[in-house]
């Protein structure tokens, strides 16, 4: 039987773990697509909170950051477009029901433009292309709100990856976000988390990559920034929250939906 290594804390800029999860239990469902590894949530909050602080993740998925908060002795706020568990609450990331100054932390692990299929709704940031699709206005508008409920001295932990598709343009969404974010909040470090699934495993993939002169994406950004030393939080907002598109109850755990054409 396979035993997971012990969870202890990163000390590099290269982070790296070969399960998706941490322990004998679960974080999350390992049945969601594009789950954050929650190994990788509790290094952050081990790092920069403390028993009780508040963690907010504004794009939940399936929960794994309220998870690893209930692990630490942290309060952990998930919201989502389209929740998939009763403690997740509905909303869009971009006007969060929270005060502002709420959270010692914020995590949030969004779309890497449109490579996976998340809700489908028209507000979904998901369905939108960061080769021109709107995707860095959305973006910023969440970094905007992450900025307007976050505490002054407070952390943010961003992760996300690169895009690459073929007949596309390389899109270095990393570098872009960190451009975004440094308008916003004071950078602490830049990590690179190394990539374990099943597609790195592939070998036809690495035939592929080989013979079409492009990379498999290895690896993931984990951009941390602190919330500046001001008095108060800032005021900026984003604009008045349209209404959410009703959506459907979410799928039974374990349904799998249909894998999109060959996108890294």
């Amino acid at each position: 039987m396979y035993k997971k290594p012990k969870l202890e804390l990163q000390t590099t800029t290269l982070w790296e773990y070969p399960s998706q999860h941490y322990g004998e239990g679960m974080q999350g469902s390992k049945n969601y697509k594009g789950a954050t590894p929650s190994w990788v949530i509790w290094n952050l909050l081990k790092r920069y909170t403390k028993d009780g602080d508040t963690v907010i993740d504004p794009m939940c998925g399936s929960g794994t950051t309220l998870d690893v908060c209930k692990d630490l002795g942290r309060q952990g706020l998930g919201f989502d477009l389209q929740p998939q568990r009763a403690a997740i609450v509905r909303a869009d990331a971009r006007h969060l029901p929270v005060a502002d100054g709420s959270a010692e932390f914020v995590f949030v692990d969004p779309p890497y433009s449109t490579h996976l299929k998340y809700s489908g709704l028209p507000e979904c940031i998901g369905e939108l292309d960061a080769d021109g699709g709107g995707y860095y206005e959305a973006m910023t508008e969440v970094i905007t709100e992450i900025h307007r409920v976050l505490k002054p001295g407070g952390h943010v932990g961003v992760y996300v990856s690169d895009s690459w598709r073929q007949d596309h343009p390389f899109c270095p969404i990393g570098f872009e976000l960190f451009a975004i974010m440094r308008r916003f909040f004071v950078p602490v470090d830049i990590v690179a988390v190394v990539r374990h699934n099943r597609t790195m495993k592939r070998d036809h993939w690495h035939r592929s990559a080989a013979l079409g002169n492009y990379f498999l994406r290895g690896f993931n950004y984990l951009l941390i920034m602190r919330q500046g030393d001001v008095s108060k939080p800032t005021k900026t907002r984003a604009p008045k929250p349209p209404p959410l598109t009703p959506v459907a109850k979410p799928m039974p755990r374990g349904k799998q939906r249909k894998k999109k054409k060959h996108r890294i």
